[in-house]
Protein backbone atom coordinates (compact mmCIF):
# COMPACT_ATOMS: atom_id res chain seq x y z
CA UNK A 1 0.00 0.00 0.00
CA UNK A 2 0.96 3.75 -0.54
CA UNK A 3 0.97 6.23 1.29
CA UNK A 4 1.03 9.93 -0.92
CA UNK A 5 1.09 13.49 1.10
CA UNK A 6 -0.70 15.90 -1.37
CA UNK A 7 -2.44 19.26 -1.80
CA UNK A 8 -0.69 20.18 -4.52
CA UNK A 9 -0.79 20.23 -8.76
CA UNK A 10 2.30 17.25 -7.93
CA UNK A 11 -0.56 15.64 -5.46
CA UNK A 12 -2.75 15.78 -8.58
CA UNK A 13 -0.20 14.09 -10.69
CA UNK A 14 0.80 11.52 -7.75
CA UNK A 15 -3.12 10.80 -7.66
CA UNK A 16 -3.14 10.46 -11.38
CA UNK A 17 0.08 8.19 -11.60
CA UNK A 18 -1.49 5.82 -9.25
CA UNK A 19 -5.07 5.73 -10.66
CA UNK A 20 -3.27 3.87 -13.35
CA UNK A 21 -2.50 1.11 -11.81
CA UNK A 22 -5.95 0.00 -10.34
CA UNK A 23 -4.57 -1.34 -6.92
CA UNK A 24 -5.67 0.82 -3.86
CA UNK A 25 -3.68 3.23 -2.19
CA UNK A 26 -4.21 6.30 0.30
CA UNK A 27 -4.13 10.18 -0.32
CA UNK A 28 -3.70 12.47 2.39
CA UNK A 29 -4.00 16.21 2.50
CA UNK A 30 -4.13 18.76 5.51
CA UNK A 31 -7.06 20.42 5.01
CA UNK A 32 -10.56 19.56 2.82
CA UNK A 33 -9.80 22.53 0.10
CA UNK A 34 -8.28 20.26 -2.48
CA UNK A 35 -11.37 19.09 -5.08
CA UNK A 36 -9.77 15.56 -6.17
CA UNK A 37 -11.29 12.54 -7.17
CA UNK A 38 -9.20 9.62 -6.78
CA UNK A 39 -10.62 6.98 -8.13
CA UNK A 40 -9.01 3.75 -6.49
CA UNK A 41 -7.41 6.14 -3.55
CA UNK A 42 -9.11 6.51 -0.61
CA UNK A 43 -8.66 10.74 0.48
CA UNK A 44 -7.67 11.52 3.63
CA UNK A 45 -7.88 14.48 5.29
CA UNK A 46 -6.43 16.51 8.65
CA UNK A 47 -2.65 16.61 9.58
CA UNK A 48 -0.61 14.00 10.85
CA UNK A 49 2.34 14.13 13.30
CA UNK A 50 5.11 11.66 13.54
CA UNK A 51 2.80 9.21 15.70
CA UNK A 52 -0.14 9.73 14.04
CA UNK A 53 1.44 8.71 10.56
CA UNK A 54 3.67 5.77 11.88
CA UNK A 55 0.71 4.22 13.73
CA UNK A 56 -1.16 4.87 10.32
CA UNK A 57 1.55 3.22 8.36
CA UNK A 58 2.03 0.13 10.47
CA UNK A 59 -1.55 -0.37 10.54
CA UNK A 60 -2.29 -0.16 7.13
CA UNK A 61 0.80 -1.67 5.96
CA UNK A 62 2.19 1.00 3.63
CA UNK A 63 5.19 0.02 2.01
CA UNK A 64 5.88 3.56 0.35
CA UNK A 65 5.65 7.07 1.13
CA UNK A 66 5.58 9.47 -1.41
CA UNK A 67 5.78 13.30 -0.46
CA UNK A 68 3.95 15.23 -3.47
CA UNK A 69 3.39 18.40 -0.67
CA UNK A 70 4.41 21.84 -1.34
CA UNK A 71 7.76 22.47 -1.25
CA UNK A 72 7.45 25.41 1.86
CA UNK A 73 5.62 22.84 3.90
CA UNK A 74 8.66 22.00 6.09
CA UNK A 75 6.89 20.52 9.34
CA UNK A 76 5.17 17.72 6.95
CA UNK A 77 8.64 17.11 5.41
CA UNK A 78 10.55 16.22 8.76
CA UNK A 79 7.18 14.08 9.71
CA UNK A 80 7.85 12.33 6.66
CA UNK A 81 11.18 12.09 7.02
CA UNK A 82 10.84 10.50 10.68
CA UNK A 83 8.36 7.88 10.35
CA UNK A 84 10.20 6.81 7.19
CA UNK A 85 13.42 6.59 9.70
CA UNK A 86 11.09 4.62 12.12
CA UNK A 87 9.87 2.25 9.92
CA UNK A 88 12.68 1.97 7.34
CA UNK A 89 9.87 2.67 4.70
CA UNK A 90 11.42 4.66 0.98
CA UNK A 91 10.31 7.82 0.08
CA UNK A 92 9.76 9.43 -3.22
CA UNK A 93 9.28 13.25 -3.56
CA UNK A 94 7.76 14.43 -6.21
CA UNK A 95 10.00 17.46 -6.84
CA UNK A 96 8.75 20.77 -9.46
CA UNK A 97 10.83 22.34 -12.28
CA UNK A 98 12.48 25.50 -10.78
CA UNK A 99 14.65 27.60 -13.05
CA UNK A 100 18.31 28.45 -12.10
CA UNK A 101 19.01 31.27 -9.92
CA UNK A 102 19.98 34.25 -10.90
CA UNK A 103 22.23 37.26 -9.73
CA UNK A 104 19.45 39.69 -10.52
CA UNK A 105 17.03 37.99 -7.78
CA UNK A 106 18.32 38.90 -4.15
CA UNK A 107 18.07 35.23 -2.60
CA UNK A 108 17.09 34.96 1.28
CA UNK A 109 18.22 31.78 3.13
CA UNK A 110 14.30 32.73 5.33
CA UNK A 111 12.47 34.91 6.29
CA UNK A 112 14.24 36.76 9.00
CA UNK A 113 16.77 37.26 6.19
CA UNK A 114 14.35 38.66 4.00
CA UNK A 115 13.53 41.28 6.64
CA UNK A 116 17.45 41.94 7.19
CA UNK A 117 18.16 42.45 3.83
CA UNK A 118 15.02 44.69 2.87
CA UNK A 119 15.76 47.13 5.26
CA UNK A 120 19.56 46.65 4.66
CA UNK A 121 18.21 48.04 1.05
CA UNK A 122 16.12 50.38 2.60
CA UNK A 123 12.71 49.08 0.80
CA UNK A 124 10.01 50.63 2.21
CA UNK A 125 7.19 49.44 -0.03
CA UNK A 126 6.90 45.67 -0.34
CA UNK A 127 4.33 43.27 -2.34
CA UNK A 128 4.61 40.13 -0.71
CA UNK A 129 3.74 37.40 -2.53
CA UNK A 130 4.38 34.74 -0.27
CA UNK A 131 1.02 33.88 0.62
CA UNK A 132 -1.30 34.11 4.14
CA UNK A 133 0.78 31.92 6.36
CA UNK A 134 4.15 34.02 6.15
CA UNK A 135 1.94 37.55 7.45
CA UNK A 136 3.28 36.46 11.15
CA UNK A 137 6.56 35.81 9.93
CA UNK A 138 7.08 38.91 8.17
CA UNK A 139 6.05 40.77 11.24
CA UNK A 140 8.78 42.48 11.94
CA UNK A 141 8.95 44.52 8.09
CA UNK A 142 5.01 45.32 8.01
CA UNK A 143 5.20 47.33 11.38
CA UNK A 144 7.62 49.41 9.87
CA UNK A 145 6.91 49.77 6.75
CA UNK A 146 3.91 49.80 4.30
CA UNK A 147 3.27 46.15 3.11
CA UNK A 148 0.46 44.48 0.85
CA UNK A 149 -0.13 40.82 0.82
CA UNK A 150 -1.97 38.77 -1.43
CA UNK A 151 -3.77 36.17 -0.26
CA UNK A 152 -6.36 33.64 -1.40
CA UNK A 153 -9.86 34.41 -1.47
CA UNK A 154 -11.29 32.48 0.94
CA UNK A 155 -12.61 33.12 4.41
CA UNK A 156 -9.89 31.06 6.60
CA UNK A 157 -7.21 33.38 4.82
CA UNK A 158 -8.77 36.45 5.57
CA UNK A 159 -9.28 35.45 9.00
CA UNK A 160 -5.94 34.13 9.34
CA UNK A 161 -4.97 37.58 8.38
CA UNK A 162 -7.12 38.89 10.80
CA UNK A 163 -5.64 37.13 13.56
CA UNK A 164 -2.03 38.40 12.82
CA UNK A 165 -3.54 41.87 13.22
CA UNK A 166 -2.87 42.73 9.39
CA UNK A 167 -4.55 45.47 7.94
CA UNK A 168 -7.49 44.35 5.29
CA UNK A 169 -6.57 47.23 3.55
CA UNK A 170 -3.56 45.98 2.45
CA UNK A 171 -4.93 42.74 1.70
CA UNK A 172 -5.10 41.74 -2.18
CA UNK A 173 -6.67 38.59 -3.74
CA UNK A 174 -5.34 36.06 -6.08
CA UNK A 175 -7.30 36.54 -9.11
CA UNK A 176 -8.52 39.64 -8.86
CA UNK A 177 -5.85 40.69 -10.66
CA UNK A 178 -2.55 39.40 -12.56
CA UNK A 179 0.93 40.48 -11.34
CA UNK A 180 1.58 43.22 -14.28
CA UNK A 181 -1.71 44.95 -13.28
CA UNK A 182 -0.74 44.63 -9.64
CA UNK A 183 2.41 46.30 -9.82
CA UNK A 184 0.95 49.10 -12.33
CA UNK A 185 -1.53 49.84 -9.27
CA UNK A 186 0.67 49.88 -6.31
CA UNK A 187 3.82 51.04 -6.97
CA UNK A 188 5.78 48.80 -4.42
CA UNK A 189 10.01 49.48 -4.64
CA UNK A 190 10.26 45.62 -4.26
CA UNK A 191 8.40 42.43 -4.10
CA UNK A 192 9.08 38.81 -1.81
CA UNK A 193 8.16 35.82 -3.13
CA UNK A 194 9.35 32.43 -2.58
CA UNK A 195 11.16 30.32 -4.97
CA UNK A 196 7.74 27.81 -5.37
CA UNK A 197 8.85 26.74 -8.60
CA UNK A 198 7.49 26.81 -12.08
CA UNK A 199 3.87 24.96 -10.49
CA UNK A 200 4.01 28.01 -8.03
CA UNK A 201 4.18 30.91 -10.79
CA UNK A 202 7.50 31.62 -9.72
CA UNK A 203 8.69 32.66 -13.27
CA UNK A 204 5.74 34.50 -13.76
CA UNK A 205 6.14 36.69 -11.13
CA UNK A 206 9.43 37.26 -11.67
CA UNK A 207 8.97 38.22 -15.26
CA UNK A 208 5.91 40.90 -14.51
CA UNK A 209 8.96 42.38 -11.94
CA UNK A 210 11.43 42.50 -14.21
CA UNK A 211 9.09 44.41 -16.97
CA UNK A 212 8.73 47.09 -14.24
CA UNK A 213 12.42 47.28 -12.79
CA UNK A 214 10.65 46.08 -9.91
CA UNK A 215 14.04 44.61 -7.63
CA UNK A 216 12.54 40.79 -6.22
CA UNK A 217 13.63 39.18 -3.49
CA UNK A 218 13.20 35.25 -3.07
CA UNK A 219 13.42 32.99 -0.42
CA UNK A 220 14.89 29.86 -0.94
CA UNK A 221 13.44 26.57 -1.13
CA UNK A 222 13.41 24.63 1.76
CA UNK A 223 16.18 21.84 1.68
CA UNK A 224 14.91 18.00 1.60
CA UNK A 225 16.67 15.23 3.27
CA UNK A 226 19.16 12.97 1.40
CA UNK A 227 17.55 9.70 1.50
CA UNK A 228 14.26 11.11 -0.08
CA UNK A 229 13.90 9.78 -3.72
CA UNK A 230 13.64 12.57 -6.07
CA UNK A 231 11.42 12.90 -9.32
CA UNK A 232 9.92 15.79 -11.33
CA UNK A 233 6.83 14.02 -13.00
CA UNK A 234 5.11 10.98 -13.73
CA UNK A 235 7.31 8.54 -15.77
CA UNK A 236 9.71 9.00 -12.87
CA UNK A 237 6.96 8.60 -10.15
CA UNK A 238 5.94 5.55 -12.12
CA UNK A 239 9.22 3.93 -12.34
CA UNK A 240 10.00 4.03 -8.80
CA UNK A 241 6.78 2.50 -7.92
CA UNK A 242 7.49 -0.11 -9.89
CA UNK A 243 10.84 -0.29 -7.95
CA UNK A 244 9.95 0.19 -4.39
CA UNK A 245 6.34 -1.70 -4.74
CA UNK A 246 6.27 -4.87 -7.51
CA UNK A 247 3.30 -5.74 -7.91
CA UNK A 248 1.50 -2.16 -7.76
CA UNK A 249 1.08 -2.23 -11.69
CA UNK A 250 -0.14 -4.92 -13.19
CA UNK A 251 2.76 -4.09 -15.86
CA UNK A 252 5.92 -2.50 -15.87
CA UNK A 253 6.65 0.51 -17.73
CA UNK A 254 9.45 0.60 -20.30
CA UNK A 255 11.77 3.02 -22.59
CA UNK A 256 11.40 3.32 -26.17
CA UNK A 257 14.15 2.90 -29.13
CA UNK A 258 14.37 6.46 -29.21
CA UNK A 259 15.43 7.02 -25.60
CA UNK A 260 17.83 4.14 -25.33
CA UNK A 261 19.78 5.41 -28.43
CA UNK A 262 19.57 9.01 -26.95
CA UNK A 263 21.75 7.28 -23.64
CA UNK A 264 23.59 5.71 -25.88
CA UNK A 265 24.95 8.95 -27.98
CA UNK A 266 25.21 10.72 -24.79
CA UNK A 267 27.08 8.43 -23.42
CA UNK A 268 29.02 7.97 -26.43
CA UNK A 269 29.82 11.90 -26.69
CA UNK A 270 31.03 12.18 -23.13
CA UNK A 271 33.61 9.12 -23.68
CA UNK A 272 34.75 11.00 -27.18
CA UNK A 273 35.11 14.15 -25.00
CA UNK A 274 37.79 12.64 -22.51
CA UNK A 275 34.75 13.10 -19.64
CA UNK A 276 33.51 10.38 -17.02
CA UNK A 277 30.84 8.12 -17.59
CA UNK A 278 28.84 6.90 -15.19
CA UNK A 279 26.60 3.51 -15.08
CA UNK A 280 23.27 5.83 -15.76
CA UNK A 281 23.22 8.32 -17.52
CA UNK A 282 20.58 11.12 -17.28
CA UNK A 283 18.85 12.31 -20.63
CA UNK A 284 15.38 14.72 -20.77
CA UNK A 285 12.23 13.39 -22.14
CA UNK A 286 9.61 15.52 -24.76
CA UNK A 287 7.60 16.44 -21.26
CA UNK A 288 10.58 17.90 -19.64
CA UNK A 289 11.26 14.94 -17.13
CA UNK A 290 14.98 14.04 -16.59
CA UNK A 291 15.68 10.20 -16.49
CA UNK A 292 18.77 8.25 -16.19
CA UNK A 293 19.05 4.96 -18.20
CA UNK A 294 21.68 2.34 -17.82
CA UNK A 295 24.52 1.89 -20.10
CA UNK A 296 25.56 -1.79 -20.68
CA UNK A 297 29.12 -0.99 -22.11
CA UNK A 298 31.07 1.77 -23.86
CA UNK A 299 33.88 0.55 -26.10
CA UNK A 300 36.78 3.42 -27.81
CA UNK A 301 38.02 3.19 -30.95
CA UNK A 302 40.66 5.03 -32.83
CA UNK A 303 38.51 7.96 -34.00
CA UNK A 304 35.57 7.35 -32.19
CA UNK A 305 33.25 5.59 -29.07
CA UNK A 306 31.00 3.63 -29.19
CA UNK A 307 27.77 2.74 -26.63
CA UNK A 308 25.38 0.24 -26.07
CA UNK A 309 22.21 0.40 -24.36
CA UNK A 310 19.93 -2.26 -23.78
CA UNK A 311 16.20 -1.94 -23.79
CA UNK A 312 14.46 -2.49 -21.44
CA UNK A 313 10.50 -2.31 -22.74
CA UNK A 314 8.98 -3.14 -19.50
CA UNK A 315 6.14 -5.87 -20.03
CA UNK A 316 5.00 -4.26 -23.19
CA UNK A 317 5.22 -7.22 -25.87
CA UNK A 318 7.89 -5.40 -27.77
CA UNK A 319 9.95 -7.19 -30.09
CA UNK A 320 13.02 -5.06 -29.72
CA UNK A 321 13.04 -5.70 -25.40
CA UNK A 322 15.78 -7.12 -24.72
CA UNK A 323 17.82 -5.59 -27.81
CA UNK A 324 21.69 -4.03 -27.76
CA UNK A 325 21.08 -0.29 -29.25
CA UNK A 326 23.95 0.87 -29.97
CA UNK A 327 25.34 4.66 -30.87
CA UNK A 328 28.72 5.59 -32.32
CA UNK A 329 29.66 9.30 -32.25
CA UNK A 330 33.08 10.61 -34.01
CA UNK A 331 33.96 14.47 -34.66
CA UNK A 332 32.33 15.67 -38.19
CA UNK A 333 34.55 18.16 -40.05
CA UNK A 334 30.98 19.25 -41.04
CA UNK A 335 28.89 21.60 -38.70
CA UNK A 336 25.83 19.87 -36.80
CA UNK A 337 24.54 16.54 -35.74
CA UNK A 338 24.45 13.58 -38.85
CA UNK A 339 22.91 10.84 -38.05
CA UNK A 340 24.12 7.60 -39.81
CA UNK A 341 22.54 4.38 -40.80
CA UNK A 342 24.08 1.57 -39.11
CA UNK A 343 23.75 -2.24 -38.93
CA UNK A 344 20.05 -3.00 -38.44
CA UNK A 345 18.53 0.16 -38.72
CA UNK A 346 16.11 1.20 -41.48
CA UNK A 347 16.82 2.99 -44.31
CA UNK A 348 14.04 5.08 -45.37
CA UNK A 349 13.28 4.17 -49.35
CA UNK A 350 9.19 5.94 -50.14
CA UNK A 351 7.96 9.20 -49.10
CA UNK A 352 5.20 10.00 -46.05
CA UNK A 353 7.12 8.84 -43.27
CA UNK A 354 8.32 12.54 -42.34
CA UNK A 355 11.86 11.78 -43.27
CA UNK A 356 13.99 12.14 -46.43
CA UNK A 357 14.26 8.96 -48.55
CA UNK A 358 17.45 7.51 -48.61
CA UNK A 359 17.94 8.78 -44.38
CA UNK A 360 17.88 6.66 -42.13
CA UNK A 361 14.70 5.31 -40.57
CA UNK A 362 15.78 7.47 -37.10
CA UNK A 363 12.10 9.43 -36.41
CA UNK A 364 11.68 13.14 -35.68
CA UNK A 365 11.29 13.05 -31.92
CA UNK A 366 14.50 10.44 -30.97
CA UNK A 367 16.46 12.73 -33.07
CA UNK A 368 15.72 16.08 -31.62
CA UNK A 369 15.92 14.35 -28.01
CA UNK A 370 19.47 13.35 -29.28
CA UNK A 371 20.47 16.43 -30.38
CA UNK A 372 19.40 18.30 -27.13
CA UNK A 373 21.74 16.26 -25.40
CA UNK A 374 24.53 16.16 -27.75
CA UNK A 375 24.40 20.10 -28.76
CA UNK A 376 24.53 20.66 -24.60
CA UNK A 377 27.67 19.27 -25.00
CA UNK A 378 29.58 19.49 -27.91
CA UNK A 379 28.53 22.55 -30.32
CA UNK A 380 31.04 21.39 -33.52
CA UNK A 381 30.29 18.56 -36.24
CA UNK A 382 29.28 15.12 -34.85
CA UNK A 383 28.48 11.95 -36.76
CA UNK A 384 25.94 9.94 -34.80
CA UNK A 385 25.81 5.85 -36.15
CA UNK A 386 23.22 3.86 -34.32
CA UNK A 387 23.15 0.30 -34.64
CA UNK A 388 20.65 -2.50 -33.82
CA UNK A 389 22.50 -6.01 -34.09
CA UNK A 390 19.81 -7.81 -35.09
CA UNK A 391 17.38 -5.28 -36.67
CA UNK A 392 17.94 -6.65 -39.76
CA UNK A 393 15.67 -10.26 -38.57
CA UNK A 394 13.76 -8.21 -36.31
CA UNK A 395 12.28 -5.82 -38.75
CA UNK A 396 10.67 -8.85 -40.62
CA UNK A 397 8.23 -8.86 -37.56
CA UNK A 398 6.89 -5.45 -37.95
CA UNK A 399 5.50 -3.31 -40.70
CA UNK A 400 8.70 -1.43 -42.03
CA UNK A 401 8.75 -3.63 -45.08
CA UNK A 402 5.57 -2.18 -46.33
CA UNK A 403 6.15 1.02 -45.10
CA UNK A 404 9.30 1.14 -47.43
CA UNK A 405 11.84 0.95 -45.00
CA UNK A 406 14.67 -1.90 -45.62
CA UNK A 407 17.59 -3.10 -44.03
CA UNK A 408 16.39 -3.30 -40.38
CA UNK A 409 13.76 -1.18 -37.58
CA UNK A 410 13.02 2.29 -37.09
CA UNK A 411 14.14 4.38 -34.32
CA UNK A 412 10.76 5.59 -32.79
CA UNK A 413 8.99 6.60 -29.71
CA UNK A 414 7.24 10.22 -29.40
CA UNK A 415 7.28 10.08 -25.31
CA UNK A 416 10.44 8.23 -24.64
CA UNK A 417 8.41 5.66 -22.50
CA UNK A 418 6.80 2.63 -23.15
CA UNK A 419 3.70 2.69 -20.96
CA UNK A 420 2.20 -1.10 -21.47
CA UNK A 421 -1.23 -2.30 -20.78
CA UNK A 422 -3.06 -5.44 -22.09
CA UNK A 423 -6.63 -5.07 -23.36
CA UNK A 424 -8.76 -5.59 -20.49
CA UNK A 425 -6.10 -3.36 -18.08
CA UNK A 426 -6.05 -0.53 -21.17
CA UNK A 427 -10.32 -0.33 -21.27
CA UNK A 428 -10.40 -0.41 -17.04
CA UNK A 429 -7.97 2.36 -17.03
CA UNK A 430 -10.00 4.15 -19.77
CA UNK A 431 -13.27 3.86 -17.29
CA UNK A 432 -11.47 4.65 -14.35
CA UNK A 433 -10.61 8.33 -16.44
CA UNK A 434 -13.89 8.65 -17.37
CA UNK A 435 -15.77 8.10 -14.39
CA UNK A 436 -13.30 10.55 -12.73
CA UNK A 437 -14.11 13.08 -15.04
CA UNK A 438 -17.81 12.64 -14.61
CA UNK A 439 -17.69 12.95 -10.71
CA UNK A 440 -15.95 15.94 -11.29
CA UNK A 441 -19.00 17.62 -12.90
CA UNK A 442 -17.65 17.54 -17.02
CA UNK A 443 -20.97 17.18 -18.86
CA UNK A 444 -18.17 17.14 -21.95
CA UNK A 445 -15.97 14.26 -22.44
CA UNK A 446 -12.74 15.05 -25.24
CA UNK A 447 -11.67 11.21 -26.21
CA UNK A 448 -8.22 10.90 -27.95
CA UNK A 449 -5.86 8.65 -29.15
CA UNK A 450 -2.68 9.61 -27.60
CA UNK A 451 -0.73 13.00 -26.28
CA UNK A 452 -0.03 14.93 -29.58
CA UNK A 453 -4.00 15.10 -30.81
CA UNK A 454 -4.97 15.90 -26.69
CA UNK A 455 -2.49 18.79 -27.18
CA UNK A 456 -4.00 20.01 -30.17
CA UNK A 457 -7.76 19.20 -28.56
CA UNK A 458 -6.25 21.12 -25.58
CA UNK A 459 -6.31 24.50 -27.66
CA UNK A 460 -9.61 24.00 -29.20
CA UNK A 461 -11.16 23.47 -25.84
CA UNK A 462 -9.21 25.87 -23.21
CA UNK A 463 -11.82 25.66 -21.04
CA UNK A 464 -12.22 22.32 -19.81
CA UNK A 465 -10.52 20.40 -17.08
CA UNK A 466 -7.62 18.34 -17.92
CA UNK A 467 -9.65 15.59 -16.53
CA UNK A 468 -12.15 15.94 -19.28
CA UNK A 469 -9.41 14.60 -21.76
CA UNK A 470 -9.02 10.65 -22.27
CA UNK A 471 -6.75 8.67 -24.68
CA UNK A 472 -9.11 5.54 -26.22
CA UNK A 473 -5.44 4.30 -27.42
CA UNK A 474 -7.15 1.91 -30.55
CA UNK A 475 -10.19 1.26 -28.17
CA UNK A 476 -12.51 3.49 -29.68
CA UNK A 477 -15.69 1.32 -29.57
CA UNK A 478 -15.06 0.12 -25.89
CA UNK A 479 -14.49 4.14 -24.99
CA UNK A 480 -17.77 5.09 -26.76
CA UNK A 481 -19.68 2.32 -24.65
CA UNK A 482 -18.17 3.76 -21.50
CA UNK A 483 -19.49 7.10 -22.14
CA UNK A 484 -22.86 5.78 -23.06
CA UNK A 485 -22.67 3.93 -19.99
CA UNK A 486 -22.00 6.46 -17.71
CA UNK A 487 -24.17 9.18 -19.34
CA UNK A 488 -21.72 11.26 -20.51
CA UNK A 489 -24.05 13.71 -22.56
CA UNK A 490 -21.54 15.44 -24.92
CA UNK A 491 -17.55 13.34 -26.61
CA UNK A 492 -15.94 14.99 -29.22
CA UNK A 493 -13.77 12.46 -30.78
CA UNK A 494 -10.53 13.77 -32.04
CA UNK A 495 -8.62 11.57 -34.15
CA UNK A 496 -5.71 11.11 -36.44
CA UNK A 497 -5.64 10.10 -40.03
CA UNK A 498 -4.23 6.87 -39.89
CA UNK A 499 -6.53 5.61 -36.89
CA UNK A 500 -9.45 7.46 -39.05
CA UNK A 501 -8.97 5.28 -42.10
CA UNK A 502 -9.30 1.96 -39.85
CA UNK A 503 -12.70 3.14 -37.96
CA UNK A 504 -14.46 3.82 -41.54
CA UNK A 505 -14.33 0.63 -42.75
CA UNK A 506 -15.57 -0.58 -39.51
CA UNK A 507 -13.04 -1.10 -37.30
CA UNK A 508 -13.37 -0.01 -33.75
CA UNK A 509 -9.99 -1.28 -32.22
CA UNK A 510 -7.41 0.36 -34.35
CA UNK A 511 -4.37 -1.56 -33.47
CA UNK A 512 -1.89 -2.41 -35.99
CA UNK A 513 -1.61 -5.91 -35.07
CA UNK A 514 -5.26 -6.01 -36.04
CA UNK A 515 -5.50 -4.50 -38.69
CA UNK A 516 -3.75 -2.28 -41.02
CA UNK A 517 -4.49 0.29 -43.85
CA UNK A 518 -6.54 -0.98 -46.64
CA UNK A 519 -6.02 0.85 -49.99
CA UNK A 520 -8.99 -0.36 -51.88
CA UNK A 521 -11.38 0.46 -48.93
CA UNK A 522 -9.67 4.20 -49.78
CA UNK A 523 -10.03 3.79 -53.40
CA UNK A 524 -14.16 3.16 -52.81
CA UNK A 525 -14.10 5.64 -50.52
CA UNK A 526 -12.67 8.16 -52.95
CA UNK A 527 -14.98 6.83 -56.07
CA UNK A 528 -18.54 7.23 -53.74
CA UNK A 529 -17.03 11.11 -52.36
CA UNK A 530 -16.79 11.99 -56.35
CA UNK A 531 -13.47 12.56 -56.02
CA UNK A 532 -10.57 13.28 -59.20
CA UNK A 533 -8.63 10.57 -60.65
CA UNK A 534 -5.36 12.00 -59.15
CA UNK A 535 -6.72 11.44 -55.73
CA UNK A 536 -7.19 7.66 -56.94
CA UNK A 537 -3.62 7.27 -58.23
CA UNK A 538 -2.52 8.80 -54.85
CA UNK A 539 -4.11 6.38 -53.17
CA UNK A 540 -2.49 3.69 -55.61
CA UNK A 541 0.67 5.01 -54.55
CA UNK A 542 0.36 5.48 -50.90
CA UNK A 543 2.76 4.79 -48.05
CA UNK A 544 1.02 6.23 -44.61
CA UNK A 545 -2.45 7.59 -44.67
CA UNK A 546 -0.99 10.88 -43.37
CA UNK A 547 -0.15 11.72 -47.30
CA UNK A 548 -3.79 11.92 -48.05
CA UNK A 549 -3.38 15.79 -45.80
CA UNK A 550 -0.26 16.85 -47.94
CA UNK A 551 -1.41 15.44 -51.43
CA UNK A 552 -5.20 15.81 -52.18
CA UNK A 553 -6.38 18.97 -53.46
CA UNK A 554 -8.55 21.10 -51.95
CA UNK A 555 -11.11 19.72 -53.41
CA UNK A 556 -10.65 16.29 -52.91
CA UNK A 557 -9.69 17.10 -49.65
CA UNK A 558 -12.94 18.45 -48.93
CA UNK A 559 -14.91 15.36 -50.87
CA UNK A 560 -12.79 12.69 -49.61
CA UNK A 561 -12.39 13.64 -45.50
CA UNK A 562 -16.62 14.42 -45.49
CA UNK A 563 -17.05 10.77 -46.65
CA UNK A 564 -14.28 9.30 -44.29
CA UNK A 565 -15.89 11.11 -41.41
CA UNK A 566 -19.48 10.19 -42.75
CA UNK A 567 -18.13 6.57 -42.75
CA UNK A 568 -16.63 7.59 -39.04
CA UNK A 569 -19.62 8.81 -37.27
CA UNK A 570 -22.07 5.35 -38.92
CA UNK A 571 -19.86 3.07 -36.69
CA UNK A 572 -19.76 5.43 -33.52
CA UNK A 573 -23.29 6.96 -33.47
CA UNK A 574 -25.14 3.44 -32.35
CA UNK A 575 -22.32 3.42 -29.47
CA UNK A 576 -23.49 6.86 -27.97
CA UNK A 577 -27.38 6.56 -28.79
CA UNK A 578 -28.69 9.42 -26.55
CA UNK A 579 -25.54 11.07 -26.42
CA UNK A 580 -24.50 14.45 -28.69
CA UNK A 581 -21.63 13.03 -30.95
CA UNK A 582 -18.74 15.26 -32.99
CA UNK A 583 -15.70 13.78 -34.78
CA UNK A 584 -12.80 15.83 -35.34
CA UNK A 585 -10.46 14.77 -38.07
CA UNK A 586 -6.90 15.97 -36.40
CA UNK A 587 -3.73 16.15 -39.06
CA UNK A 588 0.24 16.25 -37.35
CA UNK A 589 0.41 19.82 -37.56
CA UNK A 590 -2.68 20.36 -35.25
CA UNK A 591 -5.01 21.63 -38.76
CA UNK A 592 -8.68 20.08 -37.66
CA UNK A 593 -11.16 18.71 -40.30
CA UNK A 594 -14.56 19.21 -38.66
CA UNK A 595 -17.60 16.97 -39.11
CA UNK A 596 -21.02 18.36 -38.70
CA UNK A 597 -22.38 18.20 -35.11
CA UNK A 598 -24.70 15.74 -34.59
Amino acid sequence: MILILGGTTEGRLAVKVADEAGSSYYYSTKGNQQEIACRNGIHLTGGMDVEVMTDFCIHHQIRLLVDAAHPFAVGLHQTVYETAARLNLPVVRVERSYPERTTDIVWCEDYEDAVRKLEKDRIHSLLALTGVQTIGKLRAYWEKYTCWFRILNRQESLELARLQGFDEQQIVYYNDEDEESLLKRLHPQAILTKESGETGGFQKKIDAARKFGIPVYAVKRPSLPDSFIRVTGEYGLRKQIEKLVPGFYPLRSGYTTGACATAASKAALLGLLGREISSFIPIRFPNGETLALPVADVQKEEDAVSATVVKDAGDDPDVTNGQRIVSTVRFSPNAGIHFLQGEGVGRVTLPGLGLEIGEPAINKVPRQMMEQELSALYQGGLDVTISVPEGRELAKRTFNPKLGIVDGISIIGTSGIVRPFSSEAFVEAIRREVEVCQALGCTHLVINSGAKSERYLKVKYPDLLPQAFVHFGNFIGETLRIADELHIPEVTMGIMIGKAVKLAEGYLDTHSKKVVMNKEFLKQLAIESGCSQAALSLIENLTLARELWEHLSEGDVRLFFTELLEKCYAHCRPLLPNGKLTILLIDEEGQIFNSNDR
